[in-house]
């Protein structure tokens, strides 16, 4: 049976919820010379809804959690935070979700996962130049000098995002697919 848009809306709830409380409870910063680059996990139920329902509801998650996240977990970053945050996951999902609803097996996940990972890395890169150097009066000189750290830091996060969400996806999907049948047969 098809599922509703009522029910994939709360399912994708879920998901965001499930986001927001992994960066509240997983972040810490990978390079002891960078501690403001600090890995989390919130694009691993952003990636499943992305798998589960499409790219452009992945792009929606995005948005919802970038702002939530943006505002409470994550204030210190403001508005700029925000946006390099549905920018740089937004580059990921899109990449990932279009090749994974294109060849919806194992290899056309890793395929997409990899080349997501790539996009929110390349992503990364003018965003630092433009949006650290202009609105956080960081010199260019001194970005330029990080962006070995950055590029790392995002394959990194972007990389183990990936790695965890193709582990999880299939369990999470079949929870997910258990609490719609439940409720179908109430």
């Amino acid at each position: 049976m098809r599922m509703t848009k009522a029910e994939q809306l709360v399912q994708m709830s879920i998901l965001a919820a499930l986001s927001i409380v992994l960066v509240y409870l997983i972040r810490f910063p990978i390079f002891p010379s960078a501690p403001f680059l600090e890995y989390d996990m919130a694009d691993v139920p952003i990636l499943i809804g992305t798998f589960l329902y499409g790219p452009v509801s992945g792009l929606l998650l995005t948005v919802a959690v970038s702002v939530i996240q943006g505002l409470t977990v994550s204030a210190q970053s403001g508005w700029i935070g925000i946006v390099m945050h549905i920018i740089a996951t937004g580059a990921l999902i899109l990449v990932a979700g279009s090749i994974y609803s294109y060849k919806r097996t194992r290899t056309g996940a890793v395929i997409a996962l990899a080349c997501g990972t790539i996009a929110m890395t390349l992503t990364m890169i003018p965003l630092n130049l433009f949006f650290t150097v202009r609105f956080l009066s960081v010199s260019r000189d001194v970005v330029m000098a990080m962006m070995p750290t950055i590029i790392f830091f995002n394959l990194i996060k972007a990389g183990a995002n990936s790695i965890i969400s193709f582990l999880v996806y299939k369990s999470v999907g079949r929870i997910l697919r258990l609490d719609m049948v439940k409720q179908l047969n109430r």
